[in-house]
């Protein structure tokens, strides 16, 4: 198991800012010492613009912008480089793929298929290119406990040309085997997008093993910085979409008649690159390999199901989600408003989340207008979850319900 007291002293923040119970990794998480250095010495050593200069610190800095694809790339199990794109985040990514490839394949009739707890940047974007494309958009509904209707899966995702489903649901936590999701897919003659941001920072993740056509993430929500996201992508599928952003860099060669594209990955990298974000970013997921994935969804579970064990324990507290989970615990405490709770517990030095998490569909299921969201990850212990807790029970008082 991880300490997370010991792991604490690696993050500048929780030595400047006391007292602090961050509880809200899900939205962004904090950013090591280790990371902050390798962008501040790219920055002072090795700062120029990639791939354009013959002098040697242009050299130095597309080695190490390289160096972070390579190195990210073997994170979640691909060792073709061209498959892995930057992108500016994960929303971005999405979005270069509902653009590239769902406006270029998708036609009039066909049946893009979505879950009911997705993440907006997954929802909204094929909910505009079925719209454009006079296509239709299937939602798979959740059961009693949070999970996907396993039922629906099977049904919906039949004739379907698209499936986008999130492996860890930001509000629920719920661990979906996106695995099967994109066997059924594949065997229906769909391609599978997997929104990656809540399970990538927390469990290994192999594409391999996975399956999936597409997959993204952010580098924020995995100790990264903000600015940098990651779109990896099989090879044929990326060979076979158009671009989203045209300019330099992204262009193999351009005549006043016709513009030739240029080879994978450049060909969606139009423009000056977050380059000392995708060092960071690499310098985070030697952070995390470092520790071991392996332990580090260990540590997430056993935080959780403790927190999960706790809140429990409240009168008047209603959790979401089912019992097996990562990351997260969205709950809401009866007769007071999930903002009101975060304002009160923000008093105590805890950070939560409120609000609908940008998963409005979600939420319209549940019957609630907003929830708070506490989200875990490898610098919080079981003293976290009692200091929220506790502050629960003051909110309580406070509000005398």
């Amino acid at each position: 198991m991880l300490d997370a007291e010991k792991t604490k002293s690696d993050f500048p923040i929780f030595q400047k800012r006391k007292p602090l119970v961050y509880l809200d990794s899900a939205a962004t998480s904090q950013k090591p010492t280790a990371v902050l250095e390798a962008m501040d010495d790219f920055y002072q050593n090795h700062n120029a613009n990639v791939h354009r200069g013959v002098y040697k610190i242009s050299e130095e800095a597309t080695e190490r912008y390289e160096n972070a694809r390579k190195r990210i790339g073997g994170f979640i199990g691909t060792k073709n480089e061209k498959e892995m794109i930057y992108t500016r985040s994960a929303t971005e990514a999405i979005n270069l793929v509902m653009r590239g490839y769902g406006e270029k394949f998708i036609k009039a009739g066909g049946r893009i298929v979505v879950s009911v707890m997705e993440h907006h940047s997954n929802f909204v974007p094929w909910q505009r290119l079925a719209e454009k494309k006079k296509a239709k958009l299937e939602v798979i509904d959740i059961d009693e406990n949070g999970e996907l209707n396993e039922e629906e899966i099977k049904t919906k995702i039949k004739g379907a040309r698209i499936v986008a489903v999130s492996h860890v649901s930001n509000v629920l936590g719920t661990v979906n085997d996106v695995k099967e999701i994109c066997k059924l897919a594949h065997e229906a003659g769909a391609i599978c997008v997997v929104d990656g941001a809540q399970s990538v920072p927390h469990m290994a993740v192999d594409v391999q093993k996975l399956g999936c056509d597409f997959l993204v993430f952010s580098g924020h929500k995995m100790l990264g910085p903000d600015g940098i996201g990651i779109l990896y992508g099989k090879e044929e599928h990326l060979e076979a979409m158009d671009p989203m952003l045209f300019g330099g860099e992204m262009i193999s060669k351009v005549k006043i008649e016709k513009t030739e594209w240029n080879a994978l990955p450049y060909k969606f990298e139009a423009g000056t690159m977050p380059v000392a974000e995708a060092v960071g970013l690499g310098a985070a997921v030697a952070y995390l390999e470092k520790r071991g994935m392996e332990n580090i969804e260990k540590h997430g579970k056993e935080v959780v199901a403790y927190a999960m064990e706790k809140l429990h324990g409240i009168k008047g507290i209603t959790v979401y989600g089912p019992q097996k989970r990562i990351g997260v615990v969205a709950f809401n405490l009866n007769g007071i408003h999930a903002h009101d709770v975060a304002t009160v517990l923000d008093e105590r030095g805890i950070a939560v989340r409120s609000g609908h998490h940008c998963t409005m569909p979600l939420h319209e299921r549940l019957d609630i207008p907003a929830s708070a969201r506490a989200s875990f990850y490898i610098y919080n212990g079981r003293k976290d979850v009692d200091a929220l807790c506790e502050a629960l029970q003051y909110a309580k008082k406070v509000f005398k319900v």
